[in-house]
């Protein structure tokens, strides 16, 4: 077993390089102790070549990775690819041991470091440049992300954060972007409890957009928006779901969803890395709070997006908000949102829901009906 990195946030790590070549970093609460071979499902690497095409008039670039199609998709439990490996004959991406969380390098990735140059094509285009990395939040697989605890979340967002600082490490990353799709209805296509992460050579147009605006907000105001929002919603505590002392869940008053709900640090960082340990905890005690919520919701385990907001890689930013958005799928019961016309044709959301009244629904809900699905 390799020996523990040293991180500035004092997790326990090992790393570990798979059969195919690809790389592997099991996390955990105590020291990593792995007590079987390090498995892949297969010994031979996917041939990935990744291409980005620039599209002229939305200014943004579009991924291909034709290799993708050939991915693992909803199969049997006695298949899962994310459970530790229990027949050698049969091998899936993580091995037996004491572990919490594990992260590898994606199999099947939409983005590479080692992405070579393309034969040219139509449009501008250029190699995939970047990393896409998978994060198993569990060795369950028949459990959740808000089924963590505490302790286990707060190590979730170390890990964020040290993949963070790795990705940005290499030199040739400038945007990180965890997240996690939760659910059929959002496009899963594996059941185990995970989440994946997207790292960029550049700067992607959501990111590029709030940076800009957070910027002309502190260039304005001579302070960061996040300062002056999380003051105006204690103040009014009307959209305020649950205020964790250093940090708050808030549907946001322009929420594009019915039911988004954004966690938020009282003190402006721009980086998980800048979070304080008690920091951190207060945003574990609140994430593990709005996800319990939001299953009680309905009483059904909500289908949603869940997306971590990080300043970009390529210098300071103090102006950009860390902060984490939700996106649940569900706006009623068994009523799904879709992204429709005006959504995807204009860039404009509808909501049918103030976010008023969804945070004074949100509170009603006690996390134990959350907790019991």
């Amino acid at each position: 077993m390799a020996d523990p990195i040293p991180s500035p946030t004092a997790l326990y790590a090992a790393d570990f390089t798979k059969p195919d070549g690809r790389a592997l970093t099991l996390y955990g609460l105590r020291p990593v102790r792995v007590t079987a071979a390090i498995p892949s499902p297969s010994p031979e690497p996917v041939d990935a070549r990744p291409v980005l095409r620039w599209h002229p008039l939305r200014g943004e670039w579009v991924m291909y990775a034709a290799h993708r199609l050939n991915r693992t998709f909803l199969p049997p439990p006695e298949y899962n690819p994310l459970a530790p490996t229990t027949d050698p004959e049969h091998p899936t991406e993580l091995p037996t041991g004491e572990y919490d969380i594990a992260v590898f390098d994606n199999r099947f990735p939409s983005l590479s470091l080692g992405a070579p140059d393309p034969e040219g094509g139509p449009a501008q285009t250029r190699a995939g440049v970047g990393a896409c990395e998978v994060v198993v939040f569990s060795q369950d697989a028949r459990g959740r992300l808000a089924d963590l605890s505490e302790a286990q979340l707060d190590l979730l967002l170390s890990v964020w954060a040290d993949r963070t600082t790795r990705l940005g490490a290499t030199g040739r990353i400038q945007s990180v972007l965890c997240f996690e799709n939760r659910g059929v209805e959002v496009g899963v296509t594996l059941h185990h409890p995970h989440g994946q992460i997207y790292a960029y050579d550049h700067l992607p147009p959501v990111q590029a957009r709030m940076l800009a605006q957070a910027e002309a907000y502190h260039a304005e105001h001579g302070r960061p928006w996040l300062a002056d929002f999380v003051a105006q919603e204690r103040e009014s505590r009307e959209r305020v779901v649950l205020d964790g002392g250093a940090a708050l869940s808030v549907v946001p008053p322009f929420a594009r969803y019915s039911f988004e709900t954004w966690i938020v640090p009282v003190r402006p960082v721009s980086l998980l890395a800048d979070l304080t340990a008690p920091e951190r905890a207060a945003f574990a005690r609140v994430l593990k709070d709005t996800l319990l919520r939001l299953d009680g919701l309905f009483g059904v385990r909500m289908p949603y997006l869940l997306t971590v907001h990080q300043a970009p890689l390529d210098g300071p930013h103090p102006a950009f908000p860390l902060h984490i958005e939700l996106y649940p799928y569900l706006r009623a019961p068994g009523r799904m949102k879709y992204l429709a016309g005006t959504e995807q044709g204009a860039g404009e959301f509808a909501n049918d829901k103030f976010p008023e009244t969804a945070a004074a629904e949100l509170r009603a809900v006690n996390p134990d009906a959350g907790a019991a699905l």
